[in-house]
């Protein structure tokens, strides 16, 4: 499958800041001294007087945050997944949650995809943390137009959300025409034999897969479900009594990240075979990304076998 590649949803994150700093004053940007990795640097360089750096100090960033939210404002804070999720986590329930404040709280370096820079920065758990949390929505880009839309989908739509983006270049999956809307998977491709869900780097993996598939007669259904709270539960009970099989992909630990959230939906609303494609509870080596996605198994081929599986 031929791939053409555009930026990482950490650049269209910081681009997009860029404007909605242009059209809302109220947006204030936090960073935990790391605006030059998680592309909030590009807010700093424009509205100096509305970006915070917080120093490596997660849980208070969010703390300040909170305050900020409370006062009407509408701050974005960023940092590695792996920082703002497990070091700003308690802030986050009690601050944020709890209080019902109207927080962005966007990550970069999501999953083993950051590469080099080994087990400590990779975040395998986020996705699972931040659902965890009361009434937080939490959102999982596949590329450059989803990040960008969705994005500024969570400043339109008030209220908390968790949005995890990417290091690496993303490879295209939709266009500036593509329609997203928070808790709405898209189907980007027909198919009635099964049905291949996924978010992130992994959507693309998935339609690589399903040209595979093809070959063989398959006629498989992509599905980037780029919302994992709330779920687009309807689509996958459509998908579910078409197909009645399917697969679920993800950059995550294994345990409780959109492979759970698909069973648990399905085992409510209509049972069927479904095979998860997920890193296998452990933590990754450092490495190159697209080297560490392919040892761990979450390339087209190792979706591919799962969906054999249920054949």
């Amino acid at each position: 499958m031929e791939r053409r590649m555009g930026k990482a949803t950490r650049d269209a994150y910081g681009e997009t800041l860029v404007k909605l700093g242009q059209e809302n004053p109220n947006v204030i940007v936090l960073d935990a001294d790391l605006s030059k990795s998680t592309k909030t640097g590009l807010f700093a360089e424009k509205f100096p007087e509305r970006f915070i750096n917080c120093g490596i100090q997660e849980a208070n960033m969010v703390g300040v945050a909170s305050g900020l939210a409370a006062c009407g404002k509408i701050p974005f804070v960023s940092s590695f997944a792996s920082f703002l999720m497990c070091k700003g986590h308690d802030q986050m329930r009690m601050g944020i949650a709890f209080s019902e404040l109207d927080v962005k709280m966007v990550s970069s370096h999501g999953g083993i995809s950051v590469g080099e820079d080994g087990a400590s920065q990779m975040s395998i758990e986020d996705v699972a943390l931040a659902t965890t949390l009361p009434g937080v929505r939490v959102i999982v880009p596949s590329d450059e137009y989803a990040a960008r839309a969705l994005i500024r989908a969570i400043v339109e739509n008030p209220g908390a959300a968790y949005v995890r983006t990417g290091r690496p270049k993303a490879a295209i999956v939709h266009n500036e025409k593509t329609k997203f809307e928070i808790g709405k998977g898209i189907r980007v491709r027909e198919g009635k034999d099964i049905t291949l869900v996924a978010n992130g780097l992994l959507v693309i993996e998935c339609l690589a897969a399903a040209e595979e598939l093809a070959k063989e007669g398959i006629q498989a259904s992509v599905i980037d479900m780029h919302t994992v709270k709330p779920l687009d539960e309807a689509l996958l009970l459509e998908e579910a009594r078409k197909t009645g099989k399917m697969v679920v992909a993800e950059e995550h630990q294994i345990w409780g990240g959109l492979g759970s959230a698909v069973a648990r939906s399905l085992a409510t609303q209509h049972p069927c075979r479904i095979e998860f494609v997920a890193i296998q509870d452990t933590f990754a080596e450092s490495g190159e990304p697209y080297e560490l996605l392919e040892k761990y198994n979450l390339t087209a081929p190792a979706i591919l076998k799962a969906a054999k599986k249920l054949f």
